[in-house]
């Protein structure tokens, strides 16, 4: 029987006034005058209002001791996250370079972002471009190899192909460029231009030596996040995945005479980033050389313009004549899988945020346990500084997590230990506490905790965020109070990572949970509670694999002691809603959420799942007289939709109006299993859509289901393993025998596969970039 909170008294005022006069004749059997005219029937009116009154306030006693019981275990609400984002300065004064301070605002209307770190912006233009290969007819290939001949190199032992491609500027969108698929040499080419009327050697000039700010947006779709044991940084090794090169000029800018010696040649430039760009949006700091160092080449003939490793050519001539030089961005070939969003100079990394500086709080009292109230909330964590008068000066006090740690106002001798032994450091009684969902800061008492002094005079800074809000779209930052003249700022993508705090309903229903787990990830259920109440992230799906690492056995669980894989789905996917993954953000947010209530030996994989492929034909036969064929061949493919779905509609509803809903009336000895979606290793069977099929409505039988996986041939089971859940590519109903998968391919029966080249000594192939002369001007 489940337990229900009763009510101490459901009386209402009705109830209490007909009561009342019901015992008149009992108690004064003189009083017969019932009416509302009459005073004594005004008194007992007015004793049923009060009475209702308070028993409204007895009713609220169990929700109180609700919120008193989650004060008593220290449980806070999920306080609101602070949105991050990136943006990029111009300077337009052709004084020279401007340095803006870390915490600078800018705003999106009214909303506060800051800068994390100071930059330098420099008084040019960058723009970005990389060598997209494009294809020709026959003849015009046939033209350029005998006009490009001399590149062609007499080199038995290297095949040399000529390429041809056009400059094209890379644009911030939301798919992005992959240097392994869409550019001919893996490489970006950002150009530093002069400013319109200014001297392109002046500009030199003024920016050699000087730290160059490149931001750096990558495609953030890779679908496998891991926390290793010990809490080391994973996928470090990334960093070094990117080379930023510049033109290695011979003494005087001039290249030999001879062509074996005139490929041009690049030197690295000094960097420094705190972040992994090609895992998450950052800038990466470049230190320019010096003036004569940031030339370009001066002897260059015109077909060498553009050519094998020379940078792309510009087709206009405006932007020629700006020309500083060039910097090469290039990735080897592990970095192949990143794509980029947008590149740029003059970049920095902001954090939706607004600033209260030296607020006055209530003076000390020198009562135990202290607390005061902050003007704004939610705080942002590791914000608040607290300064106490301590006679003509401010000591600064520290935060702390538990105030049972703190240390003791008095300094007293540890009797436990023998005499003569060495005293041990006496703990900071200088903390407080603060919860950063309430904007409630509280003291010690004395005994754990200083005590503020009575009358002291108590002030505090902190930052506090906008929540959701600060997730603005791409251009909405484009202002700030404090941009010096001639500075303007721009967001070239959306913000990211905003959430509201977490709601008083939401944290009571954690008390259950929260006594189970403490917020330490140790059973499958903590997993799944705890990853669900990760702010900023609406999840569609969480399944937690015990003993589990996809990288070194990806079929079978079982056989990695200390590796947990948390398989998450997003609620929502705009690119593929049928497969939804979660992109480098949503699983980051998984990640912090995650990576301080774990164990320290154990290593969590955070992935998306992996969809196999799947082509479905039905043949049926239909009672026309029922519904008409096309409205019962709709029914028939929402059916088996929903049935392979990776997501139950129910399932993710119930998670957005209750976190915890799907563990309400399930316990450890039952056996019951929520239908989140297709179950993890479960095989696709034809028989089982057939029995799908035959249920709707209007289908008198099924003659036939073709099932296959791919490209391969029609299969009636598709196995499952691992972290697979199938994906319908392609569904088709008909009336009478199914369609043949190859027509609802479109393609051929054969495999598609083909057969390579084999045999002979491979030679060394050499690819040279050939730009294409644009026909018009």
């Amino acid at each position: 029987m489940p337990l229900q909170i009763p009510k101490i008294d459901d009386r209402r005022y009705q109830d209490l006034l007909d009561e009342a006069l019901a015992r008149i004749p009992v108690h004064n059997p003189e009083w017969t005058n019932f009416n509302h005219s009459d005073p004594g029937v005004t008194l007992i009116e007015t004793f049923a209002f009060m009475t209702e009154s308070l028993l409204y306030r007895a009713n609220l006693i169990p929700e109180r001791n609700r919120l008193k019981f989650l004060q008593l275990l220290g449980i806070q609400l999920n306080p609101a996250t602070s949105a991050r984002g990136l943006v990029q300065f111009s300077n337009e004064n052709t004084t020279g370079t401007i340095t803006l301070d870390a915490g600078l605002e800018t705003t999106a209307e009214q909303i506060p972002f800051r800068t994390e770190r100071g930059l330098d912006v420099l008084p040019i233009e960058g723009v970005v471009y990389y060598k997209r290969p494009i294809k020709a007819d026959a003849e015009v290939e046939d033209r350029y190899r005998q006009l490009y001949a001399s590149f062609q190199g007499a080199d038995s032992d290297e095949e040399t192909e000529l390429s041809l491609y056009e400059t094209t500027l890379l644009e911030a969108n939301e798919k992005g460029v992959s240097l392994a698929e869409e550019s001919i040499d893996n490489s970006l080419w950002i150009a530093l231009l002069a400013q319109e009327n200014v001297d392109p050697e002046k500009a030199g000039k003024e920016i050699a030596n000087k730290i160059l700010s490149l931001g750096i947006i990558p495609a953030l779709d890779e679908k496998v996040k891991i926390l290793p044991v010990g809490g080391q940084e994973a996928n470090s090794e990334n960093d070094s995945w990117l080379s930023y090169e510049l033109p290695k000029l011979p003494p005087g800018g001039i290249l030999p005479n001879e062509a074996e010696n005139r490929r041009p040649e690049y030197k690295p430039l000094d960097t420094k980033s705190l972040v992994n760009v090609l895992n998450e949006p950052g800038t990466v700091e470049l230190t320019l050389p010096t003036e004569d160092e940031l030339k370009m080449w001066s002897n260059l003939d015109p077909l060498e313009l553009g050519a094998d490793d020379f940078p792309p050519t510009l087709e206009d001539t405006k932007l020629n004549e700006r020309l500083i030089t060039w910097i090469r961005l290039r990735a080897t070939s592990k970095a192949n899988k990143f794509r980029f969003l947008w590149v740029g100079i003059n970049a920095a990394t902001v954090t939706q945020r607004a600033s209260i500086n030296n607020e006055i709080l209530s003076d000390g009292t020198g009562e135990p346990d202290q607390t005061a109230k902050l003007s704004q909330a939610p705080v942002l964590p590791n914000s608040v500084k607290l300064l106490v008068e301590n006679g003509d000066e401010f000591d600064e006090w520290s935060e702390t997590d538990d105030l049972l740690t703190a240390g003791s106002e008095v300094v007293s001798p540890d009797l436990r230990k023998p005499p003569g032994a060495k005293p041990s450091l006496p703990k900071n009684p200088k903390v407080f506490t603060v919860d950063a969902e309430a904007g409630e800061i509280k003291f010690g008492d004395g005994l754990r905790g200083m005590r503020p002094p009575l009358g002291a005079k108590i002030r505090v800074s902190f930052d506090y965020s906008a929540g959701i809000l600060g997730n603005v779209g791409k251009g909405a930052i484009n202002s700030g109070s404090q941009l010096p003249a001639g500075v303007k700022v721009v967001n070239p993508i959306r913000t990211w990572g905003g959430a509201d705090s977490e709601q008083v309903s939401d944290g009571e229903k954690q008390i259950t949970r929260f006594l189970q787990h403490r917020e330490r990830l140790v059973t499958v259920r903590d997993f799944e509670t705890i990853t669900l109440r990760t702010p900023g992230v609406l999840i569609g799906r969480v399944e937690v694999i015990p003993a589990f690492n996809p990288q070194l056995s990806p079929n079978e669980p079982g056989d990695a002691p200390g590796a947990v894989t948390v398989m998450l789905i997003p609620r929502y996917d705009a690119e593929q809603p049928d497969a939804p993954v979660p992109d480098r953000l949503f699983l980051d947010s998984v990640c912090r959420h995650l990576d301080e209530r774990r164990l320290a030996t154990t290593e969590i994989i955070l992935r998306g799942p992996t969809y196999k492929g799947i082509w479905i034909s039905v043949g049926i036969n239909v009672i026309s007289e029922k519904k008409a064929f096309a409205e019962i061949r709709e029914a028939v493919k929402k059916e088996l939709i929903g049935f392979l779905s990776p997501i139950n509609p129910l399932y993710a509803d119930s998670l957005e109006n209750d976190p915890i809903l799907q563990f309400d009336n399930r316990n450890e000895s039952q056996s019951f299993e929520v239908n989140k979606g297709w179950r993890l290793r479960k095989p696709v069977n034809s028989r089982e859509l057939l029995a799908i099929a035959g249920r709707v409505s209007g289908v008198m039988f099924v003659n036939d289901v073709l099932l296959a996986e791919g490209n391969n041939e029609r299969n009636d089971i598709v196995p499952m393993s691992g972290l697979e859940l199938p994906r319908i590519l392609g569904i088709s109903v008909t009336v009478g025998d199914p369609l043949p998968l190859a027509q609802l391919r479109g393609t051929s029966t054969d495999d598609g596969t083909g057969s390579g080249n084999s045999g002979g000594q491979k030679r060394k192939r050499r690819i040279v970039p050939i730009p294409v002369i644009p026909e018009e001007c």
